[in-house]
């Protein structure tokens, strides 16, 4: 698998910015077929940092109704991701602008 098709995006919600803050774990979505030995790599060499874990799990996706039409949103892969101590990734740490 290719390092660029592993990493689909950063996620962002408030309690995985006090994550980041406080425990150094960042969050993306990755590909679902990607390990967790994949999405270390693919963070070690895209962002030039030292990863330390990683977390993964399958977050399945919501039932939603509109009038009578039912439709289901995708599932998709998450991935927290540890990094070592003096690291952080300039992606989430950009301020508004």
């Amino acid at each position: 698998m290719n390092l660029t098709d592993v990493i689909k995006g950063p996620l962002i919600t408030e309690k995985l910015d006090k994550a980041r803050e406080k425990f150094r774990q960042y969050s993306f979505i990755v590909d679902r077929k990607a390990t967790k030995h994949d999405v270390a790599r693919a963070v070690e060499t895209l962002f030039k940092v030292t990863v330390e874990g990683v977390r993964t799990n399958v977050v399945r996706g919501k039932v939603k109704r509109v009038g009578r039409s039912i439709g289901k949103r995708p599932n998709f892969k998450k991935a927290v991701v540890t990094l070592k101590q003096g690291d952080s990734i300039e992606l989430f740490e950009g301020g508004a602008a």
